[in-house]
C-alpha cells in the first residue's frame, strides 16, 4: 500500500510456553504479599507462608481496602453502627468504617457474613467505590465490577469468581499506581501523603516511579488497546467475516481513539474488541489524512450486545518534540490478529523520510507485525508518541510509526463522518485521477 512498506504477513505460531506456569503464578502471589507487608498494608508472615491458596474472606477484603485507603485511624475512631450483628472485633472497625463510608455493602441487612469467600465482583466494587466509582450514578454496576475494573486498567488481569488471598494480594498491588477517579492521586500517592513513613518503601518497590518497564507497561495500559474489525461490504457485515484487522487505542474517557488511515480504508462498518472481549462499534470519522496515515474515530459506549460502559481507559498524546535517538519506546497493538501484545525497542530515527507518507515516520526497533498497524508506540512513561504502521520491506527491525502531532493539533470538533461516507469521499477523489491517467 505505501511504496517500499513492507507488508507485514507472517504465520501465527503458538507458543506453549506463554502460557505462565501455576508455580509462575504462585510467586506473583507470594511478591504482591511480600510488597503490601513492606508497605504495612498487612501483617508480615513470619513463616513465609501467607496462606496464598486459601480463599480470601470478606473480612480480610475490607481490612485492605480501609488499609489501602490510609484510613485505619479514622476507622479506628469511627462510631457510627453499622448493624451488622455477624462482624468479628479483628475487622470491626474497618468493617464500620467501609460500610460507614459506603464502600462496603452487607450481605444482608445485619449480616456482612465476614467468614464468606469474597467474590472478584464484591472485591472490585468496593474498590470502585473506594476510588470514586459508583454504582448508584451508573459508573458500573457490582454484577459486572470485575470486568469494568479489567476495562479501566484497574485489574491487570481478568478475575471472576471467588477469589484466593493471593488473588486478593495482587489486585491490590496493581491498584497501588491507580489513580482516584477525580486524578487528585494514585493510590501509593495518597498512602504517602498520609503515612510519610512508608516513602522510602514505596520508592524501594518502584510503585513512585514514573517510568515504566514492558511489563508495567502492558500490566496498566493495555485496556486502552484494542482490536479493529473492519467490513468493506455489507455482506461481510451479515456473516460477522471481518475484510482486515488492525489496531487502534483510546486518547479520551468518552471513546475518541486514534487508528492508521489504512486501518480504516474503504470500511463500511467497523467494531472494535477490547481485552475484556467487549466489542463496540466505531461509529463515526472525527479526522483523517490518507498521505499521513492516520485517522481519529469515536467508538460507542454501547457494545453490540446492548451493554453500556461510563468510561474507557485510555492514553496521553505527547507527540515526537522530546524524542531523540536512542530512546526506549513500547508498541502496543493487536498483532496478526491474534491478541493485544506488548513489544520493547529503541528510537533509531525521529525523522525518517518515509517514500508515501506526507509527515517524517519515527523509525524503531519495536515489533509490529500485520495487524499492529494503528497500535500505540509509547515513551517509558506509557505516553503516545506515534501510531505504528509498518516497516521497511528491506531491512532488519526498521519499524515505523506515524507521529501522533497531527492528532494533537487537529480540531476534532468540527465535521464528522461515518466510515462509509469516508469510503465514498475517498473513492470519488480516485475516480477523477484514474480517468486523467487514461486519457493521457
Amino acid at each position: 500500500m505505501k511504496e517500499r512498506i513492507l507488508s507485514l504477513f507472517c504465520a501465527l505460531v503458538l507458543l506453549a510456553g506463554a502460557v505462565p506456569s501455576a508455580a509462575a503464578l504462585q510467586g506473583e502471589a507470594a511478591r504482591a504479599a511480600d510488597a503490601l507487608a513492606t508497605l504495612e498494608l498487612i501483617e508480615p508472615a513470619a513463616s513465609g507462608d501467607y496462606g496464598l491458596k486459601e480463599p480470601a474472606t470478606r473480612a480480610q477484603a475490607v481490612v485492605l481496602l480501609v488499609a489501602l485507603a490510609g484510613a485505619r485511624k479514622e476507622a479506628a475512631s469511627d462510631t457510627w453502627i453499622s448493624g451488622f450483628a455477624d462482624v468479628p472485633a479483628w475487622a470491626s472497625a474497618e468493617i464500620t468504617y467501609a460500610a460507614h463510608q459506603g464502600w462496603a455493602t452487607g450481605a444482608a441487612l445485619t449480616e456482612f457474613r465476614p467468614d464468606s469467600t469474597v467474590t472478584a465482583n464484591a472485591w472490585f466494587a468496593f474498590l470502585l467505590r473506594m476510588l470514586g466509582y459508583s454504582d448508584k450514578d451508573g459508573d458500573f454496576t457490582v454484577g459486572a465490577a470485575a470486568l469494568f475494573a479489567r476495562q479501566i486498567g484497574l485489574a491487570a488481569r481478568t478475575y471472576a469468581g471467588g477469589l484466593t488471598r493471593g488473588q486478593l494480594y495482587q489486585s491490590a498491588v496493581d491498584a497501588l499506581t491507580f489513580s482516584y477517579k477525580d486524578g487528585s492521586a494514585t493510590v501509593i500517592g495518597r498512602l504517602v501523603e498520609r503515612t510519610p513513613a512508608i516513602r522510602a518503601a514505596a520508592n524501594a518497590l518502584g510503585l513512585m516511579e514514573t517510568a515504566l518497564t514492558a511489563r508495567q507497561a502492558a500490566d496498566r495500559l493495555t485496556a486502552a488497546v484494542f482490536r479493529i474489525n473492519l467490513y468493506e461490504k455489507q455482506k461481510y457485515v451479515d456473516k460477522g467475516t471481518p475484510s482486515s484487522t488492525a489496531s487502534g487505542f483510546f486518547i479520551s474517557e468518552d471513546g475518541l481513539a486514534v487508528t492508521n488511515y489504512h486501518s480504516i480504508e474503504d470500511g463500511i462498518y467497523g467494531t472494535v474488541t477490547l481485552v475484556t472481549g467487549e466489542t463496540f462499534p466505531i461509529t463515526k470519522v472525527l479526522f483523517y489524512d490518507p498521505e499521513i496515515d492516520i485517522a481519529v474515530v469515536k467508538v460507542s459506549r454501547t457494545t453490540t450486545d446492548g451493554r453500556t460502559t461510563s468510561g474507557f481507559k485510555y492514553l496521553e498524546m505527547v507527540g515526537t518534540a522530546d524524542v531523540r535517538p536512542g530512546d526506549r519506546v513500547y508498541s502496543l497493538g493487536n498483532p496478526l490478529g491474534g491478541g493485544l501484545a506488548v513489544s520493547e525497542g529503541v528510537v533509531s530515527a525521529t525523522e525518517r523520510e518515509v517514500p508515501g507518507y506526507s509527515w517524517p515516520c519515527v523509525m524503531n526497533t519495536a515489533d509490529i507485525s500485520k495487524g499492529s498497524s494503528g497500535g500505540a508506540l509509547m515513551n517509558i512513561y506509557g505516553q503516545v508518541i506515534a501510531v505504528t504502521t509498518g516497516a521497511y520491506a528491506q531491512g532488519n527491525s526498521m519499524y515505523l510509526g506515524v507521529p501522533v502531532d497531527p492528532v494533537m493539533e487537529a480540531d476534532l470538533t468540527k465535521e464528522s463522518w461515518t466510515l462509509e461516507e469516508v469510503a465514498k469521499i475517498e473513492q470519488s477523489k480516485i475516480e477523477p485521477a484514474r480517468a486523467e491517467n487514461q486519457e493521457s
